[in-house]
């Protein structure tokens, strides 16, 4: 008996579908990874200019911090499981500082980091914010030509200074006085009198974070016994954040924690320096340190007259 003939099998090639990229609300167990992308992010844009890899891993800490503050201030762009941007700003009273915007560099130019942009400026609406600010590098145009399409524009270029402890102990007679900062009621409202003269805004909760933080001191700088300023020495040797009531208390306040800074145990002292900062630049070059790269204040119309402010870092401004 002859078995009828079989039907041929079609085969239909597999087809793959990508995967969708999602914008969400970044997770406080996400935060690492996305400390892990901010890191790759900035080694892939300063080895290609030249000056070689400048970011490491740390804690998320302020990132937390801020999470826990404001949750709307962080996201994320996901695809595939896999986190490939992420954006974070804070507010301060009528003040919203983006302090990071960054993709992964296999996945730039595919709009991720206009669309985060877009989310975060959401976060500035929502909070009613009067001015807007940033810091970038100098030498990152792209991310220049989006934060000018969306009404950030070049205010002062600010340059982190670097040295050998050895090299800054030669300083000049202290003319303000360095009291720890003690967090009662009074020296708070100081800190935030002393913010409001020279960034605008009082910045009580991240005062607060700060004094908190075991590898970080803090300072009130007097000229006799009227308070002229703070400034915060980190467990490293960098200086930062500091502020001055004056222009003319920058240089010497920064003489201050300079002369703290060397006291300490840390082989090197740094700081970011705004270049409205006529004092404080020249004090930094005259006791031998020097210019490890240039970053840049972007800010909305109306915001940025950095000449009393020498800021922490571009995440905590």
């Amino acid at each position: 008996m002859v078995e009828p003939a079989k039907p041929a099998l079609s085969w239909k090639p597999l087809v793959v579908l990508p995967m969708p990229l999602v914008y969400r609300p970044a997770q406080a167990d996400e935060l690492a990874a996305t400390d892990a992308l901010v890191v790759s992010s900035i080694n892939d844009l300063t080895i290609r200019h030249g000056f070689g890899a400048m970011a490491a891993t740390s804690p998320p800490n302020f990132q937390l911090f801020c999470l826990r503050d404001d949750p709307d201030g962080l996201w994320v762009a996901e695809e595939g499981g896999g986190i490939v941007g992420c954006a974070w700003s804070w507010t301060c009273g009528d003040l919203w500082f983006l302090a990071q915007l960054f993709v992964d560099p296999a996945q730039q130019g595919r709009g991720i980091g206009n669309s985060l942009l877009e989310r975060t400026l959401e976060h500035a609406r929502k909070s009613g914010a009067a001015h807007k600010a940033l810091i970038t590098f100098t030498f990152n145009r792209v991310s220049q030509g989006l934060y000018m399409r969306h009404g950030f524009f070049p205010r002062t270029p600010i340059y982190f200074f670097d040295a050998r402890r050895e090299a800054v102990r030669m300083l000049p007679e202290a003319v303000l006085r360095a009291v720890p900062i003690e967090p009662d009621a009074a020296t708070m409202e100081t800190l935030a009198t002393v913010d409001r003269c020279a960034i605008g805004v009082s910045r009580d909760k991240h005062h607060r974070y700060l004094l908190g933080d075991l590898a970080t001191r803090g300072f009130l700088f007097y000229a006799g016994s009227d308070p002229a300023g703070y400034g915060y020495i980190g467990a490293n040797g960098h200086i930062g954040p500091l502020a001055v009531l004056w222009p003319d208390n920058v240089q010497d306040a920064f003489a201050a924690a300079l002369r703290l800074a060397a006291a300490g145990t840390s082989e090197r002292i740094s700081a970011f320096l705004p270049g409205a900062c006529d004092g404080a630049l020249s004090l930094a070059v005259n006791q031998g340190m020097r210019i490890t790269f240039p970053m840049l204040l972007m800010a909305s119309p109306g915001y940025g007259d950095w000449t009393r402010y020498l800021p922490r870092n571009p995440g905590f401004m």
